[in-house]
């Protein structure tokens, strides 16, 4: 992907996220993470599936702008119509229709609710992305960081409610069948284990209690 477009993107999701109080945890570093793991998975995918190097440019950047249109922040279609411009200014027609509809149906309970959908050509690079954001859901402090913006100002709350969001979501995605592509699940089953201990490490300053030497 060509720098100047990079830096495009990400100008928008500062001007997207100051404008619409995206906090951090759906902002720029998430968009930053969301868009390497995207990295990480098309390079190990791209092996098995030579279309995706068309796709390259499609995939970072719904990567990198998923959430500036995230429901939780703001009306969808508005929030597309947003950066949609930008996109027209720099990708093909049908690049910017796919990065619409990946961007539109991605999220977790979308899928849960609707099932993947049929992209065609850009099937792959949907599945790359959204096992990209997915992967993201495992950062146990993005979670608490969220509930601490948007639902509660107590830390200890904020900690019952990501493990909520933990045990009834995120470390059931493989149970569920989220990931596809097998670097999403090698991936995923190393994040579930880093999860647990971050967890486990909030439990225990929580509680007060200190490690024995």
């Amino acid at each position: 992907m060509r720098a100047s477009l990079l830096n495009k993107l990400f100008q928008h999701v500062l001007s997207i996220s100051a404008t619409h109080g995206i906090d951090e945890s759906h902002g720029m570093m998430h968009a930053m993470n969301t868009l390497h793991f995207a990295r990480e998975l098309f390079n190990s995918e791209r092996t098995y599936r030579p279309n995706l190097r068309e796709h390259e440019d499609v995939i970072y950047t719904s990567a990198i702008m998923h959430d500036m249109c995230d429901k939780k922040y703001m009306d969808e279609e508005t929030g597309f119509e947003q950066f949609k411009p930008l996109l027209i200014s720099e990708l093909a027609p049908d690049d910017v229709d796919a990065i619409e509809k990946i961007v539109k149906t991605m999220s977790y309970s979308k899928v849960k609710e609707n099932g993947f959908p049929y992209m065609g050509a850009y099937q792959s690079a949907y599945h790359i992305v959204r096992e990209a954001d997915l992967l993201g859901a495992y950062d146990f402090d993005r979670s608490m960081i969220y509930h601490l913006h948007n639902t509660t100002p107590d830390i200890e709350q904020a900690f019952q409610n990501a493990c909520e969001i933990f045990d009834n979501r995120v470390l059931k995605h493989n149970d569920d069948e989220l990931f596809v592509t097998e670097s999403g699940r090698r991936m995923s089953l190393q994040l579930h284990q880093l999860s647990l201990i971050r967890r486990a490490s909030w439990q225990e300053l929580l509680s007060g209690k200190r490690r024995k030497l």
